[in-house]
């Protein structure tokens, strides 16, 4: 019978799931056997637990939907972390990067069967035949006395022991996709196993619900694995059904001696396991992991883009009621002020839903690191904070390849070898740090090194060389570092499958860029380099002070404002180049006339007679915006410029406000980096408005 169209939307609705869940429990995994890895060779219960947990899912998906090569390879992972568990393998740093390895193929097999890829047919053999190894009894043995103190001794071959098994599923456990005869067939991998239906509870067809479950099955089990291995099979559905695991012939109690062991009327379980039962009070003390559901991301965008719809409607609401209110509108007034109240905090609320911690990315980081210095003969050290500084999830999804571009180049680039820093009197070891942090309205990524920074002259001469710039071309320290991002150039000595091929930097740059960020560089010879993404929240909402200049309005985020003042005629002086700036409480601010760079007439242009806005960048320099008037603040949102015309310099986006026009949003960052108008002629924003006007 053919395959119906709802049947193969179905299909490929779970399978989509089931990689989600992949990618989760990927990262859960790369993470724990990093934590191992900074443990010595120590392994503690619950992070072995969680490891096979992480597996075991990715196994059971993959069985359901016929991927043969990732289940064949998960079940050998499988089987060494069970072993670990129960102390059959004694665990140790050669055991742990058998381990990392093979969560490297794992995570390969999982991206070939979601990409539908068949991977060579040898594939992982390498690493299988480690983990046969580990399992046949090759590896490693006890070498210390703690080690012999918590592996239970043994005497020959593990005793088999027979359990009954009684699982009679819930219709909960159908409605969630969980199919028995996926439990029952990974049941059989453990041991001699006979099934017996139990049909009893089956009604007479005219009463039959089919979305009902009627059907249940005991079991006998004979096998060598204790029966928290048993209860492992059913550890995702044991809430959605009856399960009694009983052993009907216990080992010889001569065979294992261990702190473990269960006295026999523990052995008896209903939905639970010993493995639970050990793992419980520290459970308790850990707490429930945040409860979370998975949601289309186009879904959320519509929601998002909803809010914003109704904060601008609420603004217009609010202009409307205060122009009518003229004292005797009182009972309105506070009525909006309510509806205001509400729905800023909605509007959170729901912006809060897009954000992620940038963990997730940062995450990845300390592996790549020691392969890479590792395969450089480099020793380096990774310092990270800020992880849990939270960004959109898109940018979350575009942040990994240019952070995995500028840690390897700074690695290969920027730590020098132990010998040179040797040399030079630094420790042998070099060290990167990257962090995160909100600053105003934009994120700041930092990833520094302390190694041998940018040779300027170098970076010239290779430049010359390549005929990106002329022989006799004079540039300042910016342009310098521009050449960094330039397509093709590299200043590798020689092209290794680390760096040399030029391919790198200008991605980075064009990733970061597509996020509306950009990119600093700051560099000591000899002492180390900083870069810093500057990324900014274009996401939705934005507290801004409106300001008028002629008859346009901008809006200035408020995050980046500092104080506004009139300053007099004797504190405001003329520099080089024409350049203006203002004398306050010891300090010479630049002052920036925005009607100059964006061409606006009619304007106030003696700033004793408008207004100054004094405003901080994300590096804390300090600008003074010279204005007409201050408006007022307002939360707005901002919609992008770009859908609806060409970027601008100096605008970041553009917004609606409560008397319907529409109003620019200033990008501080690009305006601090403007001088003169000659420099600085930036594309007409009266066409941008009327752009924006005619889309909005």
């Amino acid at each position: 019978m053919p395959k119906r169209d709802t049947d193969t939307g179905d299909y490929e609705r779970f399978r989509q799931t089931f990689f989600e869940e992949c990618t989760e429990l990927m990262g859960t995994l790369e993470g724990l056997l990093e934590a191992l890895q900074d443990l010595d060779g120590a392994a503690d219960q619950e992070s072995l637990n969680a490891i096979f947990r992480a597996v075991h899912s990715i196994k059971a998906g993959a069985g359901a939907f016929g991927y043969t090569q990732l289940v064949r390879f998960a079940h050998n992972f499988e089987a060494v972390l069970d072993s670990l568990r129960d102390y059959r393998i004694v665990f140790s740093g050669s055991v742990l990067q058998i381990l990392v390895r093979s969560g490297d193929v794992l995570a390969t097999l999982v991206d070939a069967a979601q990409a539908g890829r068949t991977p060579a047919a040898d594939f992982g053999d390498e690493v299988s035949a480690d983990l046969n190894a580990l399992l046949s009894g090759k590896s490693a043995s006890p070498t210390d006395a703690m080690q012999k103190l918590i592996t239970p001794a043994t005497d020959g071959p593990a005793a088999e022991t027979t359990f009954t098994i009684e699982f009679f599923p819930d219709a909960e456990m159908f409605r969630h996709a969980n199919e028995p005869l996926l439990l029952l067939r990974e049941l059989r991998q453990l041991g001699t196993l006979t099934i017996a239906c139990d049909a009893s509870r089956l009604p007479p067809l005219e009463k039959l619900d089919p979305e009902g479950a009627y059907f249940g099955w005991t079991m006998s089990l004979a096998t060598v694995h204790p029966q928290a291995r048993i209860s492992d099979v059913f550890e995702f559905v044991e809430d959605a059904c009856r399960l009694v695991i009983t052993p009907v012939v216990a080992a010889p109690s001569t065979e294992v001696h261990s702190e473990f062991a269960l006295e026999p009327e523990q052995t008896a379980v209903t939905g639970t396991s010993p493995a639970h039962a050990m793992s419980e009070e520290p459970e308790k003390t850990r707490g429930r992991a945040a409860a979370s559901i998975r949601v289309d991301l186009a879904r959320i965008d519509r929601l998002v883009n909803m809010v914003g719809e109704l904060v601008i409607t609420q603004s217009m609401l609010a202009q409307q009621i205060s122009d009518l209110a003229l004292g005797h509108g009182k009972q309105a007034v506070r009525g909006q002020d309510d509806l205001e109240l509400l729905t800023r905090e909605l509007q959170e609320c729901v912006m809060a839903i897009r954000m992620q911690a940038v963990k997730s990315v940062f995450s990845r980081m300390p592996r790549l690191v020691r392969d890479v210095s590792g395969k450089l003969g480099k020793s380096v050290r990774l310092l990270m904070s800020g992880e849990q500084t939270e960004v959109d999830k898109t940018v979350i999804e575009e942040l990994a390849d240019p952070l995995t571009h500028m840690i390897r180049n700074a690695i290969d680039h920027g730590i020098e070898s132990p010998e040179a820093r040797a040399a030079a009197g630094k420790p042998p070891e070099g060290t990167i740090e990257l962090s995160a942090l909100h600053a105003g309205s934009n994120i700041l990524i930092h990833i520094s090194d302390d190694g041998g920074g940018i040779d300027k002259d170098r970076l010239i001469a290779k430049a010359i060389a390549k005929g990106i710039i002329p022989a006799n071309a004079t540039l300042t320290e910016d342009e310098v570092h521009e050449l960094l991002f330039a397509p093709g150039f590299s200043t590798a000595e020689k092209i290794t499958d680390v760096s040399g091929r030029g391919v790198g930097m200008d991605v980075v740059r064009r990733n970061i860029v597509n996020l509306g960020g950009r990119i600093q560089v700051q560099s000591v010879l000899g002492k180390g380099t900083r870069f810093t993404l500057i990324i900014p929240l274009t996401l939705a909402v934005l507290d801004g002070m409106i300001v008028a200049i002629g008859s346009e309005r901008y809006i200035l985020p408020l995050t980046s404002i500092i104080e506004s003042y009139r300053p007099d005629r004797q504190h405001i002086r003329t520099v080089t180049g024409g350049v203006q700036v203002a004398a306050i409480r010891g300090e010479y601010i630049r002052l920036v006339y925005l009607q100059e760079l964006f061409g606006v007439a009619g304007t106030i242009t003696n700033p004793a007679q408008g207004l100054v806005v004094l405003v901080e960048t994300a590096q804390g320099a300090k600008i003074g915006i010279v204005v007409d008037e201050l408006i007022g603040q307002q939360q707005v949102v901002i919609k992008s410029l770009s859908e609806n015309f060409d970027p601008v310099q100096g605008i970041s986006g553009a917004t609606i406000l409560g008397n319907g026009r529409v109003a620019l949003i200033v990008d501080i960052e690009q305006i601090s980096r403007m001088t003169t108008l000659t420099q600085n002629r930036l594309t007409s924003p009266s066409l941008a408005l009327q752009a924006f006007g005619a889309a909005a």
